[in-house]
C-alpha cells in the first residue's frame, strides 16, 4: 500500500487504519518498520518471510521520499511479487526522490492513500466537520469556522482541539445524541488559550469596528503573531470581497466554481459586503499594497504599517 503525501496527520492515520485491519484479521499481526534512508540490502525479504510462530506482518517503511538506492532496488523488485502473507507500506512525504518505485507499486495495482495537505479554508472546515461525525456530535456552523478560524493553520492542532472540545462539552455521542456545540463553546475553550488570527482582525475591520479591530490586532502581535502573516490574511478577506463584487449576481454555487471559491464562501462575502461600494475596496487595496510593502522591508515601522491597514479598511478611508 502507498500512502503518499505530506500531511502527518492523514498518512498517521492511513498507516494506523491498515495496522488495525490487519489485526482485526489476525490478531497476532506482526508489525515492523523500516527506515528507507538507512536500508540495508536484503532486509525486506527479511521482514516479509513467515514469522516462525506464524501470522500475518505489516512491514512499514518509513521516509521513502528519502530512501536509499538498495531500499529502491528491493522494493521495486517486490512489488512484482509480493509475499503472500505480509503487507508492506510505503510512506512517501513527497518529492521527487523514489518516484519510479511509486509508479511501480501503482502499476502492480497497490492502492494509495492520498496525505496531501489541506491548504484552503474549506477542507480544513470539511476536516473539522469530519472530525465532530466520527464523534457522533452536532456543531454549529459558525461554531466549526470559529474554531477553523483559531487553530487551522496546523491539521495536528486542528484534530487535537476538535477532540479536545467533544470532551469538554460532554464527550462523545451515539449517532448525533449530546448538546450541539455552539460559538460560545468555541471562545469559552479556546478564546483564552489560542493566539488571535489575522482572519479576526480582518472580519473586524471589514464589519466596520476599527476600535475592535485593532485591540484584536495590538493582542495577536503582543502574543508574538507576526505583522506579514497578519497582512495576508487581511488580503484574502478583501481579495475574496472584491471578487464577489466584481461578480455580480447569480447562484452562490455557480459564482463558487466561476471564482474558485467554496459556496459559503460566496455567501459570507456578499453578507459582508454590506456598506462596502468600489471606492472603499479601492480604498482598502491600496491599503494593503502599502502595508505589504511596508512589512517585507519597505518601511521602518511593520507594526504602525498594519495598525494604519486596519484603521483604514475599518473606516473605509483613505
Amino acid at each position: 500500500m502507498l500512502v503518499v503525501g505530506g500531511e502527518g496527520v492523514l498518512a498517521d492515520r492511513a498507516v494506523g487504519a491498515v495496522i488495525a485491519a490487519a489485526r482485526e484479521a489476525d490478531p497476532d499481526t506482526e508489525v515492523e518498520r523500516i527506515d528507507a534512508a538507512t536500508y540495508e540490502p536484503g532486509r525486506l525479504s527479511v521482514a516479509t518471510s513467515p514469522s516462525l510462530f506464524g501470522g500475518a506482518k505489516v512491514v512499514l517503511a518509513e521516509g521513502v521520499e528519502q530512501a536509499n538506492d538498495a531500499f529502491v532496488t528491493d522494493t521495486t523488485a517486490y512489488v512484482k511479487a509480493p509475499a503472500p502473507d505480509a503487507c508492506v507500506v510505503l510512506r512517501h512525504s513527497g518529492g521527487q526522490r523514489a518516484r519510479g518505485l511509486l509508479e511501480a507499486a501503482r502499476a502492480a495495482g497497490a492502492p494509495e492513500a492520498a496525505c496531501l495537505p489541506l491548504i484552503r479554508d474549506e477542507e480544513k472546515v470539511d476536516f473539522a466537520a469530519e472530525e465532530f461525525r466520527r464523534s457522533h456530535r452536532k456543531i454549529a456552523p459558525a461554531a466549526l469556522r470559529a474554531l477553523v478560524d483559531a487553530v487551522g493553520s496546523d491539521l495536528r492542532e486542528l484534530a487535537a482541539a476538535c477532540a479536545q472540545l467533544v470532551d469538554d462539552t460532554g464527550g462523545a455521542g451515539h449517532e448525533g445524541s449530546g448538546p450541539r456545540i455552539e460559538p460560545t463553546d468555541v471562545e469559552r475553550y479556546f478564546g483564552g488559550r489560542v493566539e488571535v488570527t489575522g482572519f479576526r482582525v480582518a472580519d473586524a475591520a471589514i464589519a466596520g469596528r476599527p476600535e475592535e479591530a485593532l485591540a484584536l490586532l495590538r493582542h495577536a502581535l503582543a502574543t508574538g503573531a507576526d505583522p506579514v502573516p497578519l497582512v495576508a490574511a487581511v488580503a484574502a478577506k478583501i481579495r475574496g470581497l472584491a471578487k464577489v463584487s466584481a461578480a455580480g449576481r447569480g447562484r452562490s454555487a455557480d459564482l463558487a466554481r466561476e471564482l474558485g471559491m467554496a459556496p459559503w464562501q460566496v455567501d459570507r462575502a456578499r453578507r459582508e459586503l454590506s456598506g462596502w461600494d468600489d471606492d472603499g475596496l479601492a480604498t482598502a487595496v491600496l491599503a494593503l499594497a502599502e502595508a505589504d510593502t511596508a512589512v517585507k522591508g519597505g518601511g521602518r515601522d511593520p507594526v504602525y504599517a498594519v495598525e494604519r491597514m486596519v484603521l483604514q479598511i475599518a473606516r473605509r478611508q483613505a
